[in-house]
């Protein structure tokens, strides 16, 4: 595997002599696992390096797709926000319990509390000591412009943010045992705040962004591999981007017909109040129109809920593996450097070789021009070996972080493939079962509405069956008998006797 990392690196090959796979279709063949097998306990124990880390990266790659709940040694549960108040300012903390069995630990569960800037501080610092491993994104510090930061929906949105972030480190086969990740989750609140103090300073951080961010753009020869990487992940974001505006203008326009409905329900109640015939109709359709109001509402809220974020925490993730590129990018730069200042000092040895140091500065001084040739090759000789194990040191790192990403890739780009298949298949039952709700509503309408006109239908028809015109010959009869009995004292009175 060496020497296919050397031919890549390497600035003076062509492209046709170079075989490349898709990082994020194919993952490393068993010919590729040749890197040095370092075990778990002895990389808990070493300091945190790039070479380390690429090794257990190399071992462990294919760790986490057959491991199961039954096999973690690690969780974490974030829950219980709370709200502290002091003098100064208002902030939340959440409660993050821990359980493991890992023998690093100095018990099996740990209980603290922690605001989102510590969270903000681990991620720094997993970024620090690992620089060419993908950390995972933090949500945003106020990422939900419609909700107030303190409020439940917000605390709720954040809780399962964090959750997230922490159970994808705790996932992971080489950030998982850093001491940082150790001592956020299970130190006191005074032992961690004394913990954070020590770091690096924000010079030094601004310093490392611009170095790595001008990287790119100065690096001669970046490999077509993570080129391919670069170009891929810059359309990913632009699609997701795409489809985050989209899906906000169609959350703005339900949002608006909401409203429509919330004003249009309540004419039907007024209306019926003047139309004693058409009540029940009226109050029918009113009653729908708010049932489908409640429903397109609830269903705007999943999906800020469980569709904007997501989305948003995908487009933070490609930010988060463009930083990563560069950071890889400027290893390989500084590698090329070392070369070419390599390549510089070896033709000046060879001129100094065939050169005449007569008129050097060192002859015009007193010194005799063979001393002086000499000690220019010493010299040179010694810039050559240091800038050979540089040069060495460099192509290892540029090695180890070329499959620290390429691995964690590989490892992104199938958690994503799930999580954008589950996206999409939650957000079309959502709405199967938003537009399943609005169709039984209405039907239930349509149903109450033709039941309503059938009973009045009947009470109509079971009043024209007992009026006059529908009775028997008899029941007439009897009618008629009645009514000429009391009419015979008004004929009596107006009429005289037929027979007088």
């Amino acid at each position: 595997m060496a020497e296919n990392k050397n031919e890549i690196l390497s600035p003076d090959n062509s492209d046709d002599q170079l075989k490349f796979r898709d990082p994020l279709i194919s993952g490393l063949d068993a010919s590729d696992g040749e890197m040095e097998s370092l075990s778990l306990d002895a990389s808990v124990r070493s300091e945190p390096s790039v070479s380390r880390s690429s090794s257990l990266m190399g071992n462990l790659s294919r760790y986490e797709d057959c491991m199961d709940e039954e096999t973690k040694d690690l969780f974490v549960v974030v829950d219980d926000p709370e709200k502290h108040t002091s003098t100064l300012e208002a902030y939340v903390t959440f409660r993050i319990t821990t359980k493991t069995t890992r023998s690093e630990f100095d018990d099996n569960q740990f209980q603290v509390r922690r605001r989102y800037n510590d969270f903000l501080w681990l991620r720094q610092k997993l970024e620090e000591s690992y620089p060419t491993h993908l950390v995972p994104p933090l949500p945003e510090k106020h990422s939900l412009r419609r909700l107030d930061r303190f409020s439940p929906e917000f605390l709720k949105v954040r809780q399962q943010a964090l959750q997230k972030f922490l159970t994808r480190l705790a996932n992971h086969p080489v950030l998982s045992f850093d001491k940082n990740f150790q001592v956020f989750l299970t130190a006191k609140a005074w032992e961690f705040q004394a913990h954070k103090k020590h770091g690096t300073g924000i010079l030094s951080r601004m310093s490392d962004s611009i170095h790595n961010i001008s990287a790119s753009y100065m690096m001669k020869n970046r490999s077509p591999e993570f080129s391919m990487i670069y170009d891929y992940i810059q359309n990913f974001a632009e699609k997701l981007g795409v489809i985050d505006r989209i899906s906000q203008r169609i959350v703005k326009e339900q949002t608006d017909y909401v409203l429509e409905l919330c004003e249009w329900g309540p004419i039907y109640t007024l209306w019926s109040n003047s139309e004693d015939q058409l009540t029940f109709p009226l109050l029918a359709m009113s009653r729908a129109v708010d049932i489908c109001a409640q429903a397109l509402k609830e269903t705007i809220e999943t999906t800020e809920d469980n569709f904007s974020q997501p989305l948003k925490e995908y487009i933070l993730y490609t930010d988060a593996i463009k930083a990563v590129l560069r950071r890889r990018d400027a290893i390989q730069m500084e590698y090329e450097a070392t070369i070419d200042e390599l390549n510089r000092k070896k033709d000046e040895r060879e001129h100094v070789k065939i050169s005449d140091q007569t008129y050097s500065i060192g002859a015009f001084l007193g010194k005799d021009p063979e001393d002086v040739k000499q000690q220019k090759q010493d010299k040179l000789e010694q810039q050559i070996d240091e800038l050979t194990k540089k040069m060495e040191e460099l192509n290892d790192r540029t090695v180890c972080a070329d499959t620290d990403l390429r691995v964690d890739m590989e490892r992104w780009h199938k958690n994503k493939q799930k999580d954008i298949k589950d996206l999409f298949i939650e957000a079309a039952d959502r709405q199967i079962l938003y537009y399943e709700k609005c169709l039984k509503t209405w039907e239930d309408a349509i149903r109450g509405i033709q039941a309503k006109d059938i009973s009045q239908d009947a009470l109509e028809s079971q009043g024209i069956e007992n009026s006059p015109n529908n009775l028997s010959s008899e029941e007439r009869g009897d009618t008629m008998e009645g009514s000429s009995t009391t009419s015979e004292p008004q004929e009596g009175t107006t009429s005289s006797d037929p027979s007088g």
